[in-house]
C-alpha cells in the first residue's frame, strides 16, 4: 500500500480554504499513486477551534465539507479530521472525528477516545469520547484509526490518566497498521520525546505506526509537523519536514524520505518564525512594528520578524532618552542595516521632559523613582502604538519569559503589543537563539555589542538588570523549576539554591500575575507557557514558607 502523509497548514475556521487545499493534496497524492492520503486532527476546521464549536453553523459547515471532500475521493481514499454531533444524543454534544473517505462516500467515522484536559488542552469542554471501533478493513490490511491523545496512553507514558488503552484495543481488534491523526503543539525537546514514545508503542504492539501532525501557527500554539512512519522495530522509516507543509509519500512497509529533526535551538528558531508569520498573516496583517533598543531581546525579535516576513515589512523604532548609551543607538542602527528593516529614530527626550514638568508635584510623592522610570517605558509604548495606528502594522512586544515571570516589565510600556514572540523564551536561551540567528545569516547580523553588554533597561544612569534580579543563569534555573516543574520552594532550595533568592524569585512570580493577564499573547515554546496552559488566579494569597 502506498500512503501519502499530508502535512498541511490549516487556518482555524477557514473551512472553505482548508478544504480547497486538502482537495488539491488528495489530487496530487492520487497522481503520485497513493492509495490513502492521511491528514491531521480536525484538518477540515483547523486546531484548536475552541469556542467556534459553540456555533451551530460551524458544525454544519464542518459536516458539509466532509461530504464535499468525499466526492473528490473517487480514484483514491483519504482520512480527514472534522467535527460532528454525537449520533443519537439530544442537545449539543460533539465528537472530534476521523472520517475515511473512499469511492465518493464517507465509508467510516471514528471519534477520538481520550480527551486531554491538561496544559493548553480543554477538550472535555467541547467533546464526548467516542465508543465505536476504529478498526476498519482497507484493501489487504486492517487500519487502526486513532486521534492524537489516543496514542499518548497510560501504558506507554507509564502513568494512569484515563484508564483506557485505545491502541491496545485496536490491536486486539485485528489492526495491523496504526494511523494517528494529530495536532501536537511544539515545545522545546518534544519532537524527540514523541518519537521515543512511538518506539515504545510499536514495541508493545508489533504494528507499524503512521503519525500525521498538523503544521503551522494558530494563536499562541505552534505545530511542528515532523509527521513520520515508525516500523515495528522502532526505527523511523519516513519523516516529513519540520515547520513546513509537506506531502510525504511512503511505500508501506518499505518507508520513504527521512527529513532530519535538527538541533533544539534550530527548531526553536524555525518554530518562532513560523508562529510569528502565521499569527501576523492569519490575523490579516502584513507588517509589524517594534521598539529597537540595541539590547538582545529586541534584536532577536526584529531578526525573527525580518526572517519571517521580510525586513521591508518590519518597522523598527529607536527611541533614545537621556539615559541611552551611544552604543545602544549604534547597535540598533547596525542591526537594522544588517537585516534590512525600516528604521526610524524617534527621540523621547522632549516628551519625557514634558511629562516630568507636568507631573512634578505628583512624582514627588511615593515611589517617585520607579514612577519616573516607567513613564519613559510608557512613552515608548505610546509611540509604538501610534505608529501601529498610522501604518496598520501589528505591534510586537519584545520581552522574554524571565521578565514576564518576575514582572520586570512595564504595563502599557514595553509590554505593549499584539504578540510576544519570545515571551516563552528564558533570557539565557535568548542569547543562544541570537547566536543561532547569526549562524543562519551572513556576517553576524546581530551586533556583538548586543550580545556582550550587560542587559539594561536604561531608564536611569548606570542601570543594569542585576540591580534588581539575580544573575540570569540562576534566575532562569529557579523559574524553570517553579513554573514548568511545579516544584516547591523547599524542593528548589534542596537542589542547592540560596533560600533568600528562591523566596524573592517566587514572590516576584506570584505578585506579577496581574501583569501577565494583560500581556500580549505568547508563542508557546516550553512545556508551561504563560497563557492558556497556566491558569493562576490573580487575587490569591497562597504563600508557602521557604
Amino acid at each position: 500500500m502506498k500512503l501519502a502523509l499530508a502535512q498541511f497548514n490549516p487556518t482555524v475556521g477557514d473551512i472553505a480554504g482548508n478544504v480547497a487545499k486538502m482537495a488539491a493534496l488528495i489530487a496530487r497524492a492520487a497522481r503520485e499513486g497513493a492509495d490513502l492520503t492521511v491528514f491531521g486532527e480536525l484538518s477540515v476546521v483547523g486546531y484548536p477551534p475552541r469556542d467556534l464549536l459553540r456555533k451551530e453553523r460551524f458544525i454544519r459547515d464542518s459536516e458539509a465539507a466532509v461530504e464535499t471532500l468525499a466526492r473528490a475521493c473517487t480514484g483514491t481514499a483519504a482520512l480527514v479530521g472534522f467535527v460532528r454531533p454525537t449520533p443519537g444524543q439530544a442537545g449539543r454534544p460533539l465528537q472530534n472525528c476521523a472520517a475515511l473517505l473512499a469511492e465518493g462516500k464517507i465509508r467510516h467515522v471514528h471519534a477520538k477516545t481520550l480527551l486531554p484536559t491538561y496544559d493548553v488542552f480543554d477538550e472535555s469542554r467541547y467533546f464526548e469520547p467516542g465508543q465505536e471501533s476504529g478498526c476498519v478493513p482497507f484493501g489487504a490490511v486492517k487500519l487502526g484509526l486513532s486521534v492524537c491523545e489516543d496514542l499518548w496512553d497510560a501504558v506507554a507514558l507509564g502513568r494512569k490518566l484515563y484508564g483506557q488503552d485505545p491502541i491496545a484495543a485496536l490491536i486486539g481488534q485485528g489492526a495491523d497498521l496504526i494511523i494517528n491523526m494529530s495536532a501536537s503543539p511544539y515545545e522545546m525537546g518534544k519532537a524527540r520525546r514523541r518519537e521515543e514514545l512511538f518506539a515504545r508503542q510499536v514495541a508493545r504492539t508489533g504494528a507499524t505506526l503512521v503519525y500525521v501532525n498538523q503544521v503551522g501557527g494558530n494563536d499562541e500554539l505552534i505545530f511542528d509537523g515532523a509527521s513520520c512512519v515508525v516500523a515495528p522495530d522502532g526505527r523511523v522509516i519516513a519523516r516529513a519536514g519540520s515547520f513546513a507543509e509537506d506531502l510525504l509519500l511512503v511505500d508501506s512497509p518499505g518507508g520513504g524520505r527521512i527529513e532530519p529533526l535538527g538541533e533544539p535551538i534550530e527548531r526553536l528558531s524555525a518554530g518562532l518564525k513560523l508562529g510569528l508569520r502565521d499569527y501576523v498573516r492569519k490575523c490579516g496583517f502584513s507588517k509589524v512594528v517594534l521598539g529597537l533598543s540595541g539590547g538582545i531581546d529586541s534584536a532577536v525579535v526584529a531578526t525573527l520578524a525580518a526572517d519571517a516576513l521580510g525586513g521591508e515589512n518590519v518597522i523598527a523604532l529607536a527611541m533614545p532618552s537621556r539615559y541611552s548609551s551611544d552604543h545602544s543607538l549604534s547597535d540598533a542602527e547596525g542591526l537594522a542595516r544588517n537585516v534590512g528593516l525600516q528604521y526610524r529614530v524617534v527621540p523621547i527626550e522632549p516628551m519625557h521632559a514634558a511629562y516630568e514638568k507636568s507631573l512634578a508635584d505628583v512624582l514627588a510623592d511615593g515611589r517617585a523613582e520607579l514612577a519616573a522610570e516607567n513613564v519613559q517605558a510608557r512613552i515608548r509604548g505610546a509611540i509604538v502604538m501610534a505608529v501601529s495606528n498610522a501604518t496598520g502594522a501589528l505591534p510586537l512586544a519584545t520581552g522574554n519569559k524571565s521578565e514576564l515571570a518576575t514582572g520586570y516589565c512595564t504595563l502599557y510600556g514595553d509590554m505593549c503589543g499584539g504578540l510576544a514572540p519570545i515571551g516563552d523564551v528564558y533570557k539565557t536561551i535568548v542569547y543562544d537563539l541570537a547566536r543561532q540567528l547569526n549562524a543562519e545569516g551572513a556576517g553576524g547580523r546581530i551586533p556583538v555589542g548586543s550580545l556582550t553588554k550587560p542587559p539594561s533597561a536604561e531608564l536611569k544612569p548606570n542601570q543594569v538588570d542585576q540591580d534588581k534580579l539575580p544573575p540570569y543563569d540562576v534566575l532562569d534555573a529557579i523559574l524553570a523549576r517553579y513554573i514548568e516543574e511545579d516544584k516547591t520552594a523547599e524542593q528548589i532550595v534542596a537542589e542547592g539554591f540560596d533560600p533568600g533568592v528562591v523566596r524573592d524569585t517566587i514572590r516576584m512570580v506570584d505578585l506579577s500575575e496581574y501583569k501577565r493577564k494583560q500581556a500580549a499573547p505568547v508563542l508557546k515554546a516550553t512545556s508551561r507557557a504563560f497563557g492558556a496552559g497556566r491558569r493562576m488566579p490573580i487575587a490569591q494569597r497562597y504563600r508557602p514558607p521557604v
